[in-house]
């Protein structure tokens, strides 16, 4: 089976932006966010002999870069600012020597810990999304979690392309402001 192959050269033109703005909207500091897109294209080179092909670049980057973030929040919430690192060592022929934290997250790599945290990620996510206007939820799950194109939302709901995103933008918004009270804290 021939390995997938992926453009590192290309990334900062092609998914810089992007990756920006997901960031910028889970952050809110700007420094922070060009840094963690830094580090997530930086363990991207370094993760790049896993690359499956399961999913295209932007989503293999997203997965890193989440992790990223949650490393972040992690990181200041913890006791004092110091953040508890566990390092496990990768033993397998075909990555021995990588640590497992350089790696894209592989469900095979999954722990009890990861499993819990994603499983009350998803809890508080949930919860902030009811919390929202009806039509911001309804959005905001059309687009970001259902991946719909905005063409299709704005047929479907007789919106305008302009409002579709006024309207993602506020729901962001108060989702981030959700999360960070209920979830980072």
């Amino acid at each position: 089976m021939p390995k997938h192959q992926i453009n590192p050269n290309d990334w900062v033109k092609l998914y810089s932006d992007y990756l920006f703005n997901y960031t910028i909207t889970r952050v809110s500091d700007r420094e922070i966010a060009q840094d963690l897109i830094s580090e997530t294209f930086l363990a991207g080179l370094k993760s790049m002999v896993n690359f499956k092909g399961e999913a295209s670049e932007r989503t293999w980057l997203i997965s890193i870069l989440k992790r990223k973030i949650i490393d972040h929040y992690r990181k200041i919430n913890s006791n004092k600012g110091k953040a508890e690192v566990r390092m496990n060592y990768h033993s397998d022929t075909e990555t021995e020597g990588d640590w497992l934290e350089e790696r894209v997250s592989d469900a095979s790599d999954k722990t009890a810990e990861d499993k819990l945290v994603n499983s009350e990620l998803g809890d508080a996510i949930y919860d902030c999304l009811g919390k929202l206007p009806e039509k911001q939820a309804e959005v905001f799950k059309m687009k970001t979690m259902l991946d719909y194109d905005t063409e299709t939302i704005c047929k479907e709901l007789d919106i305008t392309a302009s409002n579709l995103w006024v309207i993602i933008h506020r729901a962001r918004t108060s989702l981030a402001e959700c999360m960070e009270k209920n979830w980072y804290n």
